[in-house]
């Protein structure tokens, strides 16, 4: 039954091979990229070199050699080689791999089991590798596309090693073409521009630039094609954005530490590289009236409005001319002066009033709307601020027997210029009036 799971070979007849099956790497020293994973002083070359290989995640996009590496590391450790899908695989079929896994163990010989988009399996699902882990029954490998830290239990990361698989560059891809030429004994028909631009079409994926060059191969042409006849012939991958996982929130934290960090061209092209992925417009408009608020605040109060009147022209013009006064708009928070003073002191002032609780207003700025709450002292000694010299009495707000709060510390940039000057001018006339 494991060989339903495993890589041994059937008596179905042998079909054309694929080009990316035909050039997987017969040993760890042939994967092209994930230095960071595979070198000498990296993680896995140091567990090889020590004969001490743990279990391990492999984060990253897809193409870029997750299930290749768990191959040939099965192969490296003389591990038996298993690999499911959490797709595909239910619960009876997880006890038959993990039944097979310990005769096999009982028998001397050890089991690497890969698992293809692990984060897809729920909570419980997970927990049920947890003993065979512990056992030593299994070498887990997981697979995922999705940040471990929010899709898999605390329990299994413990037991594991992430390991963080990167994009290919146009170096890794360009080897990787060679290595199908040569395969394919014959030179891609193209001209220099336009191989550069099919492996910018890959974006990165390894798997996907072979798919296109098999696309490719196949064509009956004469002489070189140019970049127009390529892109007439191929349509360009489309970026990798999926807008309820790890991407959307990548690619939001970029455009926002862009505005944040002043920098109008960066905050440009994440806007426009997630309106390019299908992201909704409506909620970059709310993402951008946030950064004026957290990030801006008072230091231009006018930003707000700006990122409020492009929302709403958005909404009267719709895409994709709308699209048009969120990027003003952006560009306005990006070049304006930054304070997150308010939203500092916001949280300070939550902070605090979680730790008082339910401690009343003092009763001096209490009103006494009935006779006994008069009688009570409420409102007794209250200063009318209109009435005090500079319109300032200088009174306590704060509840009796609390020690003062500062939350709101203005910047000295933009409009919180002036404030932290009314600021100052207040906390000396109220230290003045309170001796």
């Amino acid at each position: 039954m494991a060989d339903l799971f495993s890589n041994a070979p059937n008596s179905v007849p042998a079909g054309p091979r694929p080009l990316a099956d035909r050039l997987r790497p017969a040993r760890l020293g042939d994967v092209i990229g994930q230095a960071q994973v595979l070198g000498p002083d990296a993680p896995l070359g140091v567990m090889l070199a020590a004969g001490s290989l743990s279990s391990l995640i492999f984060w990253g996009p897809p193409g870029v050699g997750k299930t290749t590496i768990a191959r040939l590391l099965a192969d490296e450790t003389d591990l038996h080689f298993v690999q499911i899908s959490a797709i595909f695989t239910g619960v009876p079929e997880l006890r038959k791999v993990f039944e097979a896994a310990k005769v096999r163990h009982q028998n001397g010989k050890g089991t690497l089991l890969f698992v293809d988009e692990i984060h897809r399996f729920n909570k419980a699902q997970q927990d049920g590798f947890l003993p065979y882990m512990e056992d030593g029954t299994i070498l887990l490998v997981g697979a995922t596309t999705e940040n471990p830290s929010f899709e898999l239990n605390a329990a299994l990361l413990s037991r594991s090693q992430v390991l963080i698989l990167t994009r290919l560059d146009l170096a890794d891809l360009e080897r990787l073409a060679q290595r199908a030429e040569k395969e394919m004994d014959r030179a891609l028909p193209l001209d220099g521009p336009a191989r550069e631009a099919l492996l910018e079409m890959a974006d990165g994926d390894g798997r996907a630039l072979l798919n296109l060059i098999e696309q490719v191969a196949a064509w009956k042409v004469t002489g070189k094609l140019s970049t127009d006849d390529l892109t007439k012939r191929l349509m360009k991958r489309a970026a990798k954005y999926d807008k309820s996982g790890d991407e959307h929130y990548n690619l939001i934290s970029a455009l926002h530490k862009s505005v944040r960090g002043s920098d109008p061209d960066a905050a440009l092209y994440w806007f426009a590289r997630m309106l390019e992925g299908g992201e909704d417009p409506r909620y970059l408009a709310r993402r951008i009236t946030r950064m004026a608020v957290e990030d801006i605040g008072l230091a231009d109060p006018q930003a707000q409005a700006v990122c409020l009147q492009s929302w709403e022209t958005y909404e009267r013009l719709g895409s994709p001319e709308g699209e048009l006064a969120l990027a003003n708009a952006l560009i306005y928070l990006a070049l304006a002066p930054k304070s997150n003073g308010a939203y500092v002191g916001y949280k300070a002032a939550r902070v605090a009033a979680k730790k008082t609780g339910s401690e009343p207003p003092p009763k001096h700025i209490i009103n006494a709307p009935t006779k006994l709450m008069a009688e009570q002292g409420f409102g007794d000694g209250y200063a009318y601020d209109h009435d005090a010299e500079d319109g300032f009495s200088g009174q306590n707000y704060f509840p009796e027997g609390m020690k003062r709060g500062v939350y709101y510390a203005p910047v000295d940039r933009g409009f919180e210029r002036e404030l932290k000057k009314r600021v100052d001018f207040f906390a000396g006339l109220r230290a003045k009036r309170n001796k």
